[in-house]
Parts: C-alpha cells; sequence; structure tokens
C-alpha cells in the first residue's frame, strides 16, 4: 500500500544524482503548491495529498543532503 510505495520512493531517489534530486524537490513543491492552492479554493477532497507530498519532500531533501556529504566524504578522500 502506502508504506510500499514511500519505500520504493527512497531507492529511486538514492539512484538520482545531486541535480535530478534538486529537481524532484522542485517538482514536489511544485505539486504541493498546487494542492495548497487547491486546499484554499475548496477543491482538494483528499487533504491526506498534503501531508504525503509533503513528506516526499522532506524525504527527497533529505536523501538530497545525504548525497551532497557522501560526495563531500569521497572528495575528501582523494
Amino acid at each position: 500500500s502506502d508504506q510500499e510505495n514511500e519505500a520504493m520512493n527512497t531507492t529511486e531517489l538514492r539512484q538520482k544524482d545531486v541535480a535530478g534530486l534538486k529537481t524532484e524537490v522542485k517538482e514536489l513543491q511544485k505539486a504541493h503548491f498546487g494542492l495548497r492552492m487547491q486546499k484554499a479554493t475548496q477543491q482538494l477532497n483528499n487533504t491526506s495529498t498534503l501531508r504525503s507530498t509533503r513528506r516526499s519532500i522532506a524525504r527527497a531533501k533529505t536523501i538530497l543532503t545525504e548525497t551532497i556529504a557522501s560526495n563531500q566524504a569521497k572528495q575528501g578522500a582523494k
């Protein structure tokens, strides 16, 4: 169900590079903004999507930070 999707999501995200992750964060933020506008105009029926997009943004940002950190660690090791 939902959690299976989340686990798949982190695996996919970890395969992306920094630029890919930044793009993903931007896309998610756009989607979240769209949902917030729908909520404001009372067009949003499923408000739980707001929570899940917010968490997806957090997940993408966390992996982005980890990726940057591991890239810097690799460069430091040279």
